[in-house]
């Protein structure tokens, strides 16, 4: 599972993005990855393990509302391409 959440406040001079994924790793654990920064420069990167999928999705939709509450937004990808 993934999720992209953008925050945009012109006035404020803000433009984020925050990626989180659920994915699996090669001893059998799950990494909740995150990723966050400023559109169009570099970004930050965290890696948490869990020992199960579901604590790895609880963590992400957590996580998930939680940027929805601080003014985050799924953008989709795959209509910004068009507008």
């Amino acid at each position: 599972m993934q999720t992209y959440l953008e925050k945009h406040i012109p006035w404020k001079n803000v433009a984020r993005f925050y990626r989180i994924a659920v994915l699996p790793n090669l001893f059998g654990e799950w990494m909740l990855y995150r990723e966050w920064g400023r559109l169009g420069q570099g970004s930050r990167v965290r890696l948490n393990c869990f020992a199960t999928h579901e604590q790895a999705l609880a963590a992400l939709l957590a996580l998930e509302h939680r940027k929805r509450q601080r003014g985050y937004w799924v953008e989709p990808q795959q209509l910004t391409m068009f507008g």
